[in-house]
């Protein structure tokens, strides 16, 4: 429920923010292992996940997978294995592989980016999700394991989410997660040889309690048919979470 404070004065009249009296910087993360029910993340060590890696995205048709990526597309598993090793050796961003519980196998990257402990700020990023994991109960649960991690275990007060204006998928994926809209950057990034408008997208602190739920009540095995089909869309539940949060602000 996010609730609006009262305007606060400093000594001279002006308005300032709300008071964070017990604030501390946060920890950084460091790649803990994240388990769920129908995938693992875990640390991206090009060792082990390369090629299975390299593997699943090459079940996809074509490269458009890659238009907006900063990398890719890779025409063997070489030239990803060398892009693994890359990864793995930066800190910010984090990688995380998302592995398949069923099948044991790595199925798409997912990172944590921007990373500011000293105003609990990060990014989600780099998200490369193979066709094996693409709209499936398993990405929604990845993004989920990470969400909670980011807010629960390491107390951050914000999560951003950053794409390419017109990438309408991913602005798409962005709300439906419950991440809200903020605006457009413009002209904030040049590459592949054209100039990026970006748009932002954020969850705070004071949100995540609500969306845990509509996240929970969506992976709960019940909100599935026989068939596995959705019986309530995730993207009615942020929805309803996000309405009901404005009405609360705009009677408060």
């Amino acid at each position: 429920m996010t609730v609006l404070p009262p305007t606060r004065l400093n000594a001279y009249q002006q308005p300032v923010g709300p008071a964070l009296p017990d604030w501390q910087p946060r920890a950084r993360p460091a790649g803990q292992t994240l388990q769920g029910r129908s995938c693992r993340l875990e640390r991206l060590d090009a060792a082990r996940h390369a090629a299975q890696l390299h593997a699943a995205f090459a079940t996809a048709p074509d490269g458009r997978d890659w238009t907006y990526m900063m990398s890719g597309p890779f025409p063997d598993a070489a030239s990803y294995r060398h892009q693994a090793e890359q990864m793995q050796a930066t800190q910010d961003p984090l990688h995380h592989a998302v592995i398949d519980l069923a099948s044991g196998q790595a199925v798409g990257t997912m990172a944590l980016m921007r990373i500011e402990p000293a105003h609990g700020v990060i990014e989600v990023g780099h998200i490369a999700l193979s066709p094996l994991l693409k709209r499936s109960r398993m990405a929604t649960e990845a993004h989920y394991l990470l969400m909670r991690h980011v807010f629960e275990d390491l107390g951050y007060r914000r999560y951003e989410w950053k794409c390419d204006s017109l990438n309408a998928p991913s602005r798409a994926a962005a709300q439906r997660l419950g991440f809200r809209f903020e605006g457009i950057f413009r002209q904030a990034v040049v590459y592949r040889g054209r100039s990026r408008d970006t748009a932002w997208f954020s969850i705070i602190d004071s949100e995540w309690p609500a969306l845990r739920q509509a996240f929970e009540q969506w992976l709960d095995d019940g909100n599935f048919d026989a068939q596995g089909q959705q019986r309530q869309s995730l993207s009615a539940l942020t929805r309803a979470t996000l309405t009901n949060e404005h009405a609360v602000s705009s009677a408060a």
